[in-house]
């Protein structure tokens, strides 16, 4: 596998993030579709908005926040096993708005993915 790397949104772009994966539900304030340089925006595999409401960025939460979003994401198998394959030909950047760069929904996707 070429690799999963995570990255704010808000970092500047670069070749080397690969194939530029945006995984929030709702887009970022402050970026342009193009200043974002995507490659795929997917919102089906971010977490619900009651979710992401309830976890609030707050660190306390963060264990049980992943192991609600795991079950989450159970019935979207085949999307996950999509960025897989990717991941197996190219690097894959999974780009997220949060401010916390080791509690966010990217952490947990990296970890799913890489378990597949």
């Amino acid at each position: 596998m070429k690799g999963i790397k995570l990255k704010r949104i808000y970092e500047t772009p670069s070749k080397q993030d690969g194939y530029r994966l945006l995984v929030d539900r709702v887009w970022p304030r402050g970026i342009s579709k193009e200043k974002a340089d995507l490659d795929e925006w997917n919102k089906e595999i971010a977490p619900t908005t009651e979710l992401r409401k309830w976890f609030g960025h707050v660190p306390e939460r963060f264990k049980a926040f992943s192991e609600k979003y795991r079950e989450e994401l159970k019935d979207k198998e085949e999307a996950l096993k999509k960025i897989k394959e990717i991941a197996e030909k190219q690097q894959v950047c999974l780009l997220y708005g949060a401010k916390d760069k080791e509690h966010n929904q990217a952490v947990v996707l990296k970890s799913i993915i890489e378990s597949l």
